[in-house]
C-alpha cells in the first residue's frame, strides 16, 4: 500500500474518530438538557452535518481529507479550493469568511461548507493562546492543486 493512500486513509479514519467523539459529546449534552440519560435512549449516531454538492463530472470523483493545525494566532493567507470543502473543527475554534459572506467561528465538533472557487479571505485559529485543529474534506471531480493563493487567482483570473 503506497504512503500516500495510508495517509488518506488514516485521514478518513480521522474524521470518523473526530464526528464520532463529536457525535458522543453533542447526544451527552442533550440527553443532560433532556434528563434522558438512560443507555437506551442513547443514539448510536447522528447526522452531523449535511449540505448539497455543486453538479460534479462524476467520471474522475476524488475524496482528500487534509489535516490543519493552526497555532495560537495562526491564519492562512487568502486562497480559493477549486473543489466543494467541508470543514470539521476538532479541537479549539476557527475563524473563516469566504468572500461575500459573514465572517463565522467554528469551535470543536462544528463543521461547515466552502463553495468551490470561494475567496477564502480569513482561515485561522481564533485563540491568540490555544491550539485549532480541523480536517478539511475535498470533493472533486479532476485532479487539482487542493488550494491556490490568492494572489495567483486574482493575477490569473482579474478578479
Amino acid at each position: 500500500m503506497s504512503f500516500s493512500r495510508m495517509r488518506t486513509i488514516r485521514a478518513v479514519v480521522a474524521l470518523s474518530v473526530g464526528l464520532s467523539a463529536s457525535t458522543l459529546g453533542q447526544t451527552q449534552r442533550n440527553q443532560a438538557q433532556s434528563g434522558t440519560n438512560h443507555p437506551a435512549t442513547k443514539e448510536r449516531s447522528r447526522i452531523a452535518f449535511s449540505h448539497m454538492l455543486p453538479k460534479l463530472d462524476g467520471n474522475r470523483l476524488k475524496a482528500t481529507v487534509a489535516e490543519v493545525n493552526y497555532r495560537p494566532g495562526e491564519a492562512s493567507p487568502p486562497h480559493s479550493h477549486p473543489c466543494a470543502v467541508i470543514g470539521y473543527v476538532v479541537t479549539g475554534k476557527i475563524r473563516t469568511q469566504v468572500k461575500g459572506e459573514p465572517l463565522e467561528i467554528y469551535k470543536a465538533g462544528e463543521s461547515f461548507y466552502e463553495a468551490p472557487n470561494g475567496i477564502h479571505l480569513v482561515s485561522g485559529n481564533a485563540s491568540m493562546t490555544q491550539p485549532a485543529r480541523l480536517l478539511a474534506y475535498f470533493v472533486c471531480d479532476r485532479d487539482a492543486p487542493l488550494s491556490t493563493a490568492e494572489s495567483k487567482i486574482t493575477h490569473a483570473g482579474g478578479k
